[in-house]
């Protein structure tokens, strides 16, 4: 059984819930090599996608996912917004009107996401970025066989090893890359929420 609108729509939700409890994690990351903004923008984006989600809700997953891209690019300041909304964009136009997702599916969907962040921040594997997190992540969901469920719990688990592979790095983009040899011994805060996304996204799938 796939992927429908509605099982989008509550891994949305249930996104929004843990990114708002990782706030402050995510803010204390950010202390440390960037702005201190991006557990805040993160928890105000995700804000305005239930708010929207809860006005309007899309009847494909494609448009779940529009909906989320474009809520963030017009609601997350810094970095952040661009790069997610243009990694959600990706995805929904990967994904097109299929009325539901399977394990291809979401997996060349994470692939278009990688696609558009990288086009977007021109950032590659090293650079101490959410590519770090997400280019393992999207490597394993291809993998994976059978369900939506299984690509997502693959994903996830490369995406925690890939923000932890991030803390020994000296970042290369971004405001961190201004702190240079000081910007090693702390994890990248963009890694860490792509990581706790699809781990979430994993677990509401998990559940289904």
């Amino acid at each position: 059984m796939g992927c429908t609108a509605q099982d989008v729509i509550t891994a949305v939700r249930a996104a929004a819930v843990v990114i708002q409890d990782h706030r402050d994690e995510l803010v204390r990351l950010d202390q440390a090599i960037g702005d201190a903004d991006h557990g805040e923008n993160m928890k105000r984006g995700f804000t305005a996608v239930v708010a929207r989600l809860d006005a309007e809700p899309p009847d494909t997953p494609g448009k779940v996912l529009k909906l989320v891209a474009t809520t963030l690019i017009s609601t997350v300041g810094g970095a952040a917004g661009p790069l997610y909304g243009t990694a959600f964009l990706r995805a929904a136009s990967a994904v097109g009107d299929a009325s539901e997702l399977d394990c291809d599916t979401v997996a060349r969907a994470l692939q278009a996401a990688l696609d558009g962040v990288i086009a977007r921040g021109k950032a590659a594997v090293g650079d101490k970025t959410m590519v770090d997190a997400l280019t393992p992540a999207v490597a394993a969901a291809s993998c994976a066989e059978g369900t939506v469920a299984a690509a997502l719990a693959a994903a996830a688990d490369a995406a925690a090893e890939g923000a932890n592979s991030t803390v020994p790095m000296v970042a290369r983009k971004g405001r961190a890359s201004y702190l240079g040899e000081r910007s090693a011994g702390h994890m990248d805060p963009g890694s860490r929420s792509t990581a706790l996304l699809l781990r979430s996204f994993a677990d509401t799938a998990a559940k289904s």
